[in-house]
């Protein structure tokens, strides 16, 4: 058994670091600001809600769980080819599961998260109250690496932070397309804190991580 244990340490902490290697960095979270906004001669940008997407990964001891939210609408801006303002919303009633079968407990993650379950309406997202989520453009900081910062608010169940993270631009031919790198949330500042150990006390292993990972998909076509 004492031969083990030092076995058992060693890959722990080497699982350790590998987690906090892959991890996706979290986003910078601050208080609301306003929005940006743009001039009358700006472009405008209509987001086709058929090819945009936001991808999440939730995570829990066990392992994880992914899938896809699809986008209301949305309408960016640029000036001179940069883009500088917007707003999009989010339909919170499209949450689905793609790492599970249908059959295969696909139906009831589903139907959790979106809160349709009586008597667990509030466990995440409670969708018949709080239908969509929004999120505002507050300030584009293009940067020599090729990426750009961006930054807004970004409102859910009615709680608004301010977010930071890098994104990809490519505009051309009158189509513009947005890709973030994966980033995470602390789920609980948007007062999504079912499961979380630093809401609730005494939940063993059944704690669900508080970072959600998001990666942004956003395609628009001026207009």
């Amino acid at each position: 058994m004492k031969n083990i244990l030092p076995i058992v340490l060693s890959l722990l902490f080497t699982f350790s670091i590998v987690g906090c290697k892959d991890k996706a960095e979290e986003a910078n979270t601050g208080d609301a600001e306003a929005a940006a906004v743009s001039k009358n001669t700006s472009d405008k940008f209509t987001v086709s809600t058929s090819e945009s997407s936001i991808e999440w990964k939730g995570f829990k001891p066990t392992g994880s769980h992914n899938g896809t939210i699809s986008l209301e609408s949305g309408v960016l801006k640029t000036e001179d080819g940069k883009l500088q303002s917007g707003t999009f919303l989010i339909d919170m009633k499209s949450i689905t599961v793609t790492d599970l079968e249908s059959g295969d407990g696909k139906e009831d993650l589903e139907a959790h998260l979106k809160g349709t379950v009586e008597g667990k309406e509030d466990h995440f997202f409670d969708v018949s109250k709080f239908p969509t989520a929004a999120f505002e453009i507050t300030s584009t900081d293009p940067s020599d690496d090729g990426y750009t910062k961006l930054s807004g608010n970004l409102t859910i169940k009615e709680q608004k932070h301010n977010i930071s993270f890098p994104i990809t631009i490519t505009n051309e031919n009158d189509q513009m397309t947005i890709k973030s790198e994966p980033f995470t949330i602390d789920r609980t500042k948007w007062n999504v804190n079912y499961g979380s150990k630093s809401i609730f006390d005494n939940l063993g292993d059944r704690f669900i991580n508080d970072d959600i990972q998001l990666q942004i998909n956003i395609k628009a076509k001026k207009s």
